[in-house]
């Protein structure tokens, strides 16, 4: 009889590593919520951490936290609205193998009184600077050949939702982008996901999720019956920056508690 070619009939072990030793991971808006949390999450995981923000003061503090756990980490103080202290940041690399591409804002309101400036905002925010971003990290994962990019999306993303329309819009736009870099670069050997969270609450969303109103008709969307908390995405960002996640790409794994399911 033959042995079977099937590894995983065989002795040695075939579990791919959820670790990301020896890595180096870049993520935006990680002053807090989401991005302080995974950017945590990635250095517990044995990657090197570059805490990118605007307020100097929120990223240092989160780094010197990392490195207080013997792990490692470094903050820099950069607007990703502003392009070329973008490109002068990644200019400075010479090396990166994650990238989350999670800064972002929102406005609620009805449509008809949206202020120009507040889609200004999120349209330069959450569309033409997570593109900027994106663009500047897979210029050296292109020389490298390897990488992977991480965007936010968000349940909106995949859903529309009454008085979020312009940042529904922006979540959509990180959806198609997504996708279309995940298929251009994967020839190159690099990767591009996106996780889509369901309400988390955070110092950016506690307001509305504490409003009796607002906050009551999000949580009956929620199958599970509760707001998301920054940990709650730790898991899958580290898990598709890991090398078990060596053949997702161009995919969205949404964070949200059934919303989307329904």
């Amino acid at each position: 009889m033959t042995e079977s070619t099937n590894p995983a009939l065989g002795s040695a072990a075939i579990l791919p590593s959820f670790r990301l030793d020896g890595q180096r991971a870049l993520v935006t808006g990680a002053g807090r919520g989401i991005g302080q949390a995974c950017a945590v999450g990635l250095a517990e995981a044995g990657a090197e951490v570059i805490l990118v923000s605007r307020t100097a003061e929120e990223i240092e503090a989160t780094a010197e936290a990392i490195r207080a756990k013997g792990l490692s980490a470094r903050a820099v103080a950069c607007d990703v609205t502003d392009a070329a202290a973008v490109r002068a940041l990644f200019g400075s690399l010479d090396r990166l193998d994650i990238l989350l591409n999670n800064a972002g804002g929102a406005v609620a309101g009805p449509l008809l009184t949206i202020s120009e400036d507040a889609i200004d905002m999120m349209l330069d925010l959450n569309c033409k600077a997570a593109v900027i971003v994106a663009q500047e990290a897979l210029r050296i994962m292109d020389r490298q050949g390897s990488g992977v990019v991480i965007n936010l999306s968000s349940t909106f993303g995949k859903n529309g939702r009454p008085l979020n329309s312009v940042y529904s819009a922006t979540k959509h736009f990180i959806e198609g982008f997504t996708k279309s870099i995940a298929v251009e670069f994967a020839p190159k050997g690099i990767r591009v996901c996106a996780v889509g969270p369901t309400a988390i609450d955070t110092p950016m969303t506690h307001e509305r999720l504490t409003d009796p109103v607002i906050g009551k008709d999000l949580l009956s969307r929620i199958p599970m019956g509760r707001f998301g908390q920054p940990v709650d995405i730790i898991g899958a960002v580290v898990f598709l920056a890991s090398p078990a996640a060596a053949l997702i790409t161009g995919t969205t794994v949404m964070i949200d508690g059934g919303w989307t399911a329904q």
